[in-house]
């Protein structure tokens, strides 16, 4: 005889839609107060204007001896360090607001779904944070030295501050998206939409795939898009380590891999 199946530990926990909406609700306010706080902490230490040297550092250190950023828009001196000062809040805020969205799906999930969704929550912010550092630190201040050797003697390298610093936001999010592959890589895995093996014979493949990605998503030069593909190539190899025990640590109790099969008798003539 069959084992009768074990209860589902979710069943009976469904709520109203109202009550998810209030929940969401909930949760997106907690993600204003945490903004707000990192905002009033950032406001009086470091401020608007030390936020501003701190990421100007990379290329200020590339210009000409007393050189310094221009705003060339009238409303730019005012705008530009608030962006920044909203942006530096969002980034320090990051494992809060990524925490609430896990107490918002987390009565959905299983208890051993539960058990590990908090620690890739936590991998992947540091994760995110490690890719704005590689920036920051070196892709940054590598690039401007490489286009600076490009710039004719007569003319005066001299930015834009609200043209940079878009330019560096898009590069804090392009790599600290890229630098999620491992997270990726193992959910792909967990959830059996891919076989770790089929990940090995795809190494050749993402090589390619992620020289791609980044020349499309960074600047036309190579010290970006070799720092962008390099990076995401050893992620990729660290995601298939990681899949491999995330997949068997992260089953409930009792669960067989997908890969196993029961033995069944032989059929008797």
């Amino acid at each position: 005889m069959s084992e009768p199946s074990k209860e589902d530990e979710l069943a009976g926990t469904e709520q109203p839609f109202v009550q998810h909406l209030m929940e969401l609700r909930d949760r997106l306010l907690y993600c204003i107060y945490g903004i707000g706080v990192a905002l009033a902490i950032l406001f009086f230490w470091p401020g608007p204007d030390g936020l501003i040297d701190f990421i100007a550092h990379p290329i200020k250190e590339h210009m000409p001896p007393g050189a310094k950023l221009i705003a060339v828009g009238v409303f730019s001196p005012f705008f530009v360090p608030l962006k920044v000062l909203m942006m530096v809040a969002v980034l320090m805020a990051l494992p809060w607001l990524m925490y609430q969205v896990w107490a918002f799906v987390a009565p959905g999930l299983y208890s051993h779904e539960k058990k590990f969704a908090l620690p890739l929550i936590l991998f992947g912010s540091l994760l995110a944070y490690a890719g704005i550092a590689f920036v920051q630190f070196f892709v940054l201040g590598n690039m401007f030295k490489f286009i600076q050797h490009f710039t004719p003697a007569s003319v005066a390298a001299t930015p834009d501050i609200a043209s940079y610093v878009e330019a560096i936001l898009a590069l804090y999010i392009a790599f600290a998206a890229a630098f999620q592959v491992p997270i990726v890589v193992m959910l792909l895995v967990r959830f059996g939409l891919v076989e770790i093996e089929k990940l090995k014979s795809f190494r050749g493949y993402f090589v390619v795939v992620a020289f791609i990605i980044a020349a499309v998503i960074t600047p036309p030069d190579v010290i970006s898009q070799l720092a962008l593909a390099i990076p995401m190539c050893l992620l990729y190899e660290v995601g298939i380590v990681g899949a491999r025990w995330f997949n068997k640590a992260s089953r409930p109790e009792g669960e067989l891999p997908e890969s196993t099969e029961v033995d069944k008798p032989a059929d008797q003539n």
